[in-house]
This record gives C-alpha cells, structure tokens and sequence, in this order.
C-alpha cells in the first residue's frame, strides 16, 4: 500500500468515524434536531436509537484491528444508512441541500472502503 493511499485511508476513515459518532450519539439521545429530522421524513422516532446504537458499534468495528467480515458488514450499514438518509429526503421532496450531509457520508463511506489496507479487507480464504 502506498503512502498516499494509507493516508486517503485514514483521513477519510477517521472523518467517517467522527462523523458517525457524532450523529450516532445524538440519534441515540435523539438530540440535537434529529427528531425533526425523522418526523419530517415520516419515520418513526425509534428508528434513531437504532440507527444510533448501530452506528456507533459500526465505528467500533473498522477501527479495531482485526475482523475483517465485520469491517464488510459495518462498512455495508454505513452504505445503506446513508444511502437510504440520502433518497429519503430527495423522496419527500426535501431541497437537495438537506440530502447533502448524508451524500457526504455517503461517499466517504466508499472511499475509507475502497483504500482500506489488504489486511483490513476479507480475502477469498477468509470466505
């Protein structure tokens, strides 16, 4: 792995990870405008704790060492969460502004996916 991809790595995995545990935390507490967030997107507010306790057990799983076919699988729930915040709020009709902040987590879910280190991948054996 070169050096430039070890560090697009990690910028975008540590910028992955502040990012979801910011908003896991506040989802979890449901604080910080969430609740009208979801309201306005006609989801239930349980949904947030959810969300919440799976995003931040998500950032757990690509920052330990190890564990590569959980890496897949917290990789893959950052990727629908996101990709489904995103459509949801082009859906209800929301302006694209508000679709933003998910379409950013969106594709740096993708990147920190795609430059991730081999031994943080799951290789054919491992399957």
């Amino acid at each position: 792995m070169t050096k430039r991809n070890k560090s697009i790595y990690w910028v975008t995995t540590i910028f992955l990870s502040i990012g979801m545990t910011a908003g896991g935390v506040q989802q979890m507490l449901q604080i910080g405008g969430y609740n009208e967030i979801v309201s306005s997107l006609d989801y239930p507010l349980y949904l947030l704790s959810i969300l919440g306790v799976w995003k931040l057990l998500g950032v757990i799983a690509i920052l330990i060492p190890g564990f590569p076919l959980l890496k897949e699988w917290a990789y893959a729930g950052f990727f629908f969460a996101m990709s489904g915040a995103f459509v949801s709020h082009l859906v209800v009709g929301q302006a694209f502004i508000e679709a933003v902040p998910s379409l950013i987590l969106l594709s740096i879910t993708v990147v920190s996916w795609y430059f991730r280190p081999a031994h943080r991948k799951l290789s054919i054996a491992q399957q």
